[in-house]
């Protein structure tokens, strides 16, 4: 009798998964048209490793962001009617790597606060030295959908930071899709979770089949938010099909030999920042400077229970 071949993810299960499983790998293929003949003919597609006249660059920044809803709230409207709100706090900070002296250190780090209502009529809540100011979603404003408005707000605050902290010749690496930070110049977007199934079968296969070290050829996607892209294996103990696998974008605004320089140089910047699974539930593909950065960006966001307090004394001296 065969015994059945299964694989443990790395990740702690309070994370999820490092993929969204389904019958064919990352949750179900996307309708995206995708262009598969940027660096290789899909005919040709293989394994790409580091190249040898590539080198890192010497500053890499790494921007990321959190976020943390306060309280859930709903609104008294003059005519009777009601609308629900959240009272959310966010934070972005930048980690400065200076590759050359081997020191990371926070470049800088912001705070947002905001009240999010598809309410008229709200004004801010300001309670003491604390404000939400009103940012008013379109719609019906269900209670489901506000936690989604939070991320403009997010990434605008992830712009800035990135900005005053820009240097010549450095490269910036976003965790996450780029969405409308794709202006900015050597940028990359950071992608641990695989949650679409982009490539065929075959394609996929060389992606699976990448080890340690390598990436797939650049694609690109023909997306809303498309761009050039590509997958790359971290350092990774298991041998699970997408073990340490990433996705890696940048800009559809640049040329195709841009956009493969990029991935090149990803090639040597990234593995360098895998996480062990003995210090992350998420390794190797939270990198270390991010998991550093999530924890001193929640400190910043302040005592939960203490702005839960707050909004709620706010609420009372409103309706008196």
């Amino acid at each position: 009798m065969t015994r059945p071949r299964f694989f443990v993810d790395a990740w702690d299960p309070a994370y999820g998964a490092s993929f969204e499983a389904s019958a064919a790998g990352p949750a179900a293929p996307s309708s995206a048209q995708v262009d598969a003949d940027v660096e290789l003919p899909a005919v040709d597609w293989r394994a790409i490793g580091v190249r040898r006249d590539v080198l890192a660059p010497d500053v890499v920044l790494l921007v990321d962001g959190v976020r943390r809803i306060d309280a859930s709230l709903w609104t008294a409207e003059d005519d009777g009617g009601s609308f629900p709100g959240l009272a959310a706090s966010y934070a972005a900070g930048v980690v400065r790597c200076d590759l050359e002296r081997g020191a990371a250190e926070l470049a800088g780090a912001r705070v947002g606060r905001g009240l999010f209502t598809a309410s008229p009529s709200v004004a801010d809540v300001v309670a003491g030295q604390i404000r939400y100011p009103v940012h008013r979603v379109g719609g019906t404003g269900e209670l489901s959908k506000l936690p989604a408005a939070v991320q403009g707000p997010l990434t605008a605050l992830e712009v800035e930071v990135s900005n005053a902290a820009r240097v010549d010749g450095d490269l910036l690496v976003v965790d996450g899709p780029l969405r409308s930070r794709r202006q900015l110049p050597r940028t990359l977007g950071y992608i641990k979770t695989q949650h679409s199934q982009y490539l065929d079968a075959r394609l996929t296969a060389v992606v699976t089949g990448l080890v340690p070290g390598q990436r797939s050829p650049v694609f690109r996607l023909g997306t809303a938010w498309g761009g050039y892209s590509w997958y790359l294996r971290l350092p990774v103990a298991s041998g699970a099909p997408w073990a340490g696998i990433v996705r890696v974008e940048c800009s559809a605004e640049l040329t195709p030999a841009e956009a493969i320089k990029l991935a090149d140089l990803s090639l040597v910047t990234l593995p360098r920042f895998a996480s062990t699974p003995y210090k992350d539930p998420r390794a190797p593909q939270n990198l270390v400077p991010i998991a550093g950065l999530e924890r001193r960006l929640r400190g910043l966001l302040g005592d939960a229970r203490l702005l839960h307090r707050v909004l709620t004394a706010a609420a009372r001296g409103i309706r008196r």
